[in-house]
Parts: C-alpha cells; sequence; structure tokens
C-alpha cells in the first residue's frame, strides 16, 4: 500500500502542472489576441508602450511558456504576469479610451 502512493502523487501533480499549463496559454493568449486586434495609435495616448513593443511581449512569453518553461518555470511566471497587466491595466484603458463600446 505505502509503494502505490508515490506513483498517485506524480499522476496529480503531472496532472495539475498541464491544466495550469492549459489555464496560463490561455490567458497568454486572450491578451496577445486582443493587443493584436486593437488600434495603435490608442497605446500612446493612454500613457503605455507602443502597440509593437506589447505584441513582442506577450508573443515571446508565451512561446517561451510554451516551449521552454512551461507555468511554474521563470519564463512562465514572467508570461503569466505580462498578460495580466495587459489585461488589467492596458485593456481598461483601451476600452475607456473608445467609450466602452464593442466585444472586448
Amino acid at each position: 500500500m505505502a509503494t502505490s502512493a508515490p506513483i498517485f502523487y506524480l499522476d496529480v501533480v503531472r496532472g495539475m502542472n498541464l491544466v495550469i499549463l492549459i489555464l496560463s496559454l490561455i490567458v497568454q493568449a486572450v491578451a496577445l489576441v486582443h493587443c493584436i486586434t486593437q488600434r495603435g495609435d490608442g497605446f500612446p495616448a493612454i500613457g503605455t508602450l507602443p502597440k509593437g513593443a506589447w505584441v513582442a511581449i506577450l508573443a515571446v512569453s508565451l512561446v517561451l511558456t510554451y516551449l521552454i518553461s512551461g507555468p511554474i518555470g521563470i519564463f512562465g511566471l514572467i508570461g503569466i504576469a505580462a498578460a495580466l497587466i495587459y489585461l488589467l491595466d492596458v485593456r481598461p484603458g483601451l476600452r475607456d479610451l473608445s467609450d466602452g463600446k464593442g466585444f472586448w
């Protein structure tokens, strides 16, 4: 009975890492798609980085999270932080700039 616990433990950890990876990739992809679909002149108007810089940051972080580190590695954590900063700070500013209309 005691010998089966490590096997079960590793399956649970692997499953949790997969769920966290999928959720982090979804958040980063949503941030990247939103950034790509926005107009470029709105970014300097709200006092943030230009659109090209945000697209580069979000795209590189998405690729590094997927290919190199996973969600718990350093690049994964940086990617999640960049996506959340974009979604929680830049996106509302862009929405306020356009009178809050639109799907996003």
